[in-house]
C-alpha cells in the first residue's frame, strides 16, 4: 500500500522543508481532536504526523520522492488503461483512486517500507502517549478542583454566612 504523504500535509512534491514543517503544523492545528471530536480524527492525526516523520528527514524523503513518482506513474497508467477499456465508472475510480492511500500499488523500495510501517508506529505511539497524557492532566485538574477549589468555595461560603448572619444579628 502506498500512501501519499504530500496529499495527507496538503503539500507538494517541491516543498522546501521549512514548507514541510508549516504544511504539517498547519494540517496538525487543522485535524486537531480538541479541534474535530469525530472518530475519524485520531486516524488523520497519525497519518499527518506518519508524513511529517518520512518527510522531515532527508534520505526517507528522497526515497519517498523516488517511489511517489513511480506510484503517479503507475496511478496514470491505470487511469488510461480504465478510460481505454471503459469498464469502470468515473465515481469508481475517484473513490478507489483519489484518497491518499493507494492499496493496489506496493512499495517497491524495502528501506522505504520499512521506514513507513516505522513511521507509522511511532506516530500511532505518539498519538497514544498524547491521548495519556491529556487523561492525565485531566485528572490531576479535577483532583486539584475537588481538594482546593471545593474546599475553598465553601469556606468562603461559610464565611458569608457567618457574615450575613452576624450583620442580621446587628440589626
Amino acid at each position: 500500500m502506498f500512501v501519499d504523504y504530500y496529499k495527507i500535509l496538503e503539500a507538494d512534491i517541491s516543498a522546501t522543508p521549512t514548507e514541510i514543517k508549516s504544511a504539517f503544523k498547519m494540517q496538525a492545528l487543522k485535524w486537531h481532536p480538541d479541534k474535530n471530536p469525530g472518530a475519524n480524527t485520531n486516524d488523520r492525526m497519525r497519518l499527518i504526523i506518519e508524513a511529517h516523520l518520512i518527510l522531515k528527514d532527508s534520505e526517507a524523503r528522497k526515497r519517498y520522492d523516488e517511489e511517489y513518482r513511480k506510484h503517479n506513474a503507475f496511478k496514470n497508467a491505470q487511469k488510461e488503461k480504465r478510460a481505454e477499456n471503459k469498464f469502470e465508472q468515473a465515481s469508481d475510480y475517484k473513490n478507489k483512486y483519489d484518497t491518499y492511500q493507494s492499496r493496489d500499488y506496493n512499495v517497491t523500495d524495502d528501506v522505504l517500507n520499512k521506514w513507513m510501517e516505522n513511521a507509522a508506529k511511532q506516530a500511532s505511539d505518539y498519538l497514544a502517549q498524547t491521548i495519556e497524557d491529556f487523561k492525565g492532566i485531566a485528572s490531576i485538574g479535577a483532583k486539584t478542583f475537588v481538594n482546593e477549589l471545593i474546599p475553598r468555595l465553601i469556606g468562603g461560603a461559610l464565611i458569608l454566612i457567618i457574615l450575613a448572619l452576624f450583620a442580621k444579628g446587628c440589626n
